[in-house]
């Protein structure tokens, strides 16, 4: 239990206040039973009341967000929680994604989460490109059983609102897990009917947005998972240059 104490306590600032602390004393106090009321706070303590993202912020926040996705059809699909554990352990190691996994199970029997409040208090400490990086996750889990649900989608829509993500960012996101005629262009955040400038300015805007560089606050495991929309974005203009012979 002290490794998972360790663990927990290590680069958690803001994520122990408002409702994701919530979140995890109901957890800690549910399914583990080695820790009491006092322990969390002393895990406060030693994170140091901090209010930028830390990795471990960024780490509960995935699996907060996760766990609303995946029930939003109202099951709990096996193929969706391995996603999970199987992205944890690309970007943690195993040990560590262990850890996560086991409060994630935690969390999903929770059935009292608040959308609004969790998204709101990740809206205040986490900057643009982080909640960016949360959106395109929380597709990826909804892709993994083969399909994203119409529930699902609304579900993920919601949460973008409330994470301030405006519709052409939500768009540009959600057309990297679709396979449409237009999905190249939508990823750029421009229409068919854009000249071959636009279409080269909006490629030079995008790579700024989705560079990998701008999660290295959150640690490196993190720029990795960032490298995936980043590869989106040179596809997407590749396969426009391909159509329009530029």
């Amino acid at each position: 239990m002290a490794n998972f104490s360790k663990w927990l306590g290590a680069g958690l600032g803001w994520t122990f206040a408002g409702p994701i602390g919530g979140i995890l004393g109901f957890v800690l106090g549910s399914f583990v039973d080695e820790f009491s009321e006092s322990d969390l706070m002393d895990l406060n303590k030693k994170s140091g009341g901090q209010q930028s993202t830390q990795s471990g912020d960024f780490e509960i926040s995935l699996l907060v967000l996760a766990a609303i996705v995946i029930k939003s059809d109202g099951s709990v699909d096996k193929r969706e929680l391995d996603f999970v554990r199987s992205s944890f352990i690309g970007m943690y190691g195993k040990e560590r994604a262990n850890h996560a996994f086991k409060l994630f199970k935690g969390i999903i029997q929770n059935n009292k989460i608040s959308t609004r409040q969790v998204c709101l208090q990740i809206n205040r400490h986490m900057n643009h490109a982080s909640r960016l990086q949360l959106l395109h996750f929380l597709f990826g889990v909804a892709k993994s059983d083969g399909m994203v649900t119409e529930k699902e989608l609304n579900k993920i829509n919601t949460i973008a609102g409330y994470l301030n993500i405006n519709q052409y960012d939500f768009n540009s996101i959600k057309a990297m897990f679709y396979n449409e005629v237009d999905s190249s262009y939508k990823i750029l955040e421009i229409d068919k009917t854009a000249s071959d400038q636009e279409i080269k300015a909006a490629y030079r805007k995008m790579v700024k947005k989705y560079h990998p560089d701008k999660l290295r606050n959150l640690g490196e495991e993190h720029v990795k998972g960032g490298e995936e929309k980043f590869r989106q974005v040179q596809k997407a203009y590749e396969h426009i240059q391909k159509e329009r012979g530029l």
